[in-house]
């Protein structure tokens, strides 16, 4: 009887644990590869480093990575409004646009879309982070310079906090990319989170004292 209890005990505190945990408030990833660990170990992404700093922070929120690998503004504009029904996020971190510029896809239509997505999200009732980002010059002056100042202009718009650049203090750093010169390696992933980091925080110390 005495293992019985315990046993019941322990199920009891272990269904208590979850339900807080699924009713924390939800932080929503929503991005590509950047975001996904693509190449990664497993917990090692800087979207798991996000979740292990909040839960030493004591923040209370959950977060939930929808980023998946190959993602465009328009493949993300299309499954958003399940991601924000599914999981009623309080905050959605928007990284896309990348893949776009990697294809030569119109900057116009990009940064539409990146409007579109932030103002679902805000029509949700979520604070927005937009990250944004610059891709190789290999690609022209004038289309690299207009990339990244699509997500300015996004930002702008809808009045999103920006997180400039996502690789911000890695461009000088190879030995801290993959062989594809594209994804960061694991070395890098606290450096994204510390970009991150700077704009998130005050959101959700904010996002906090203020639900919804």
């Amino acid at each position: 009887m005495k293992l019985f209890a315990h046993l019941l005990l322990v199920s009891l505190l272990w269904l208590a644990a979850s339900s807080r945990a699924a009713e924390a408030p939800v932080i929503l990833v929503y991005g590509d590869s950047l975001s996904a660990g693509y190449g990664l170990p497993q917990g090692k992404s800087w979207v798991d480093l996000l979740q292990q700093r909040i839960e030493q922070q004591k923040l209370g929120y959950r977060v939930v990575n929808a980023s998946i690998s190959g993602e465009t503004t328009l493949g993300g504009l299309n499954r958003l409004p399940q991601a924000l029904a599914e999981h009623r996020p309080r905050i959605v971190i928007i990284e896309l646009g990348p893949n776009d510029g990697l294809r030569g896809q119109p900057l116009g239509t990009m940064r539409a879309n990146l409007v579109q997505m932030i103002r679902a999200s805000q029509a949700a009732k979520a604070k927005v982070l937009l990250v944004g980002m610059r891709i190789p010059p290999n690609y022209g002056p004038d289309y690299t310079e207009k990339f990244h100042a699509a997500f300015e202009a996004a930002a702008k718009t809808t009045r999103a906090p920006l997180v400039s650049f996502l690789r911000e203090g890695l461009a000088d750093k190879r030995e801290m990319f993959k062989a594809d010169g594209i994804h960061p390696g694991v070395e890098a992933q606290a450096l994204l989170l510390d970009n991150v980091w700077k704009t998130l925080q005050p959101m959700l110390l904010q996002s906090k004292q203020k639900p919804g």
